[in-house]
């Protein structure tokens, strides 16, 4: 089944094809078959399906930390599938964000030098690194815990700081693989509507999520099954 975006937006993100198989052994998993989808910038698009469905791999697909085995991949208009390690780091790097469920917060770090990591290897001066990571913490309501370090967090404000790192980049596509699945539902609901708001200043979000309740918050939900998209439907 091919997906396709909302009418009112061009094409941020295109898959044609998509097939991923995984080596195991003598065997072979795959992971995804034949996934061809469209998502609109400015969208808000929700993957959801059983474990084992292809979600992850999806997500990881889409934000270029992983490549097809078959297919094409166009992000922004450039056909990504054939890029090398350093120019998909490049593309990777200013223009994705990503938020996952366990935070992968640098523990040694304090809380802005973590926002501040994804700076370093891109092209702003150092000079804008802490004002900016400021006002992603701000953005988030952190900026009193940028001196702590993340094993002094809840688990919300972790994952709110992970929100913020992932929008020092200033990306047009925030990724989020199960961003409430660590988070009590109070947390959780938090959580959410910063999802829903960042939503509303024009970014481009796609959430791999098990909760029906956060999932039908997106503008479009895709049911994976067995690495292919098996329905589509607009909450």
């Amino acid at each position: 089944m091919a997906a396709s975006p909302p009418s009112n937006g061009s094409p941020l993100a295109e898959l044609a094809g998509a097939r991923k198989v995984y080596p195991r052994g003598a065997t072979a998993v795959l992971a995804l078959d034949g996934v061809s989808l469209r998502i609109a910038s400015g969208e808000k698009l929700a993957i959801m399906g059983p474990s084992g469905s292809g979600k992850s791999t999806l997500l990881s697909i889409l934000g270029c930390l992983d490549r097809l085995t078959a297919g094409e991949y166009h992000l922004f208009g450039e056909n990504v599938s054939g890029l090398d390690d350093v120019r998909l780091s490049h593309t990777r790097n200013r223009r994705i964000g990503f938020v996952f469920q366990s935070f992968h917060l640098i523990p040694q770090l304090t809380v802005l030098e973590n926002v501040e990591t994804p700076l370093l290897y891109g092209a702003v001066p150092e000079a804008e690194w802490r004002p900016r990571a400021m006002r992603c913490l701000e953005r988030v309501g952190l900026s009193h815990r940028g001196d702590h370090r993340p094993a002094e967090l809840s688990g919300g404000e972790a994952q709110r700081a992970a929100i913020a790192r992932a929008l020092v980049t200033e990306p047009a596509l925030l990724l989020a693989d199960e961003p409430t699945g660590n988070l009590d539902s109070k947390t959780g609901e938090e959580v959410a509507s910063l999802l829903d708001a960042l939503h509303a200043e024009g970014r481009t979000v796609v959430l791999v999520t098990h909760n029906e309740a956060l999932g039908r918050r997106a503008q479009r939900i895709l049911r994976l099954r067995d690495g292919r998209i098996e329905s589509e439907e607009r909450p």
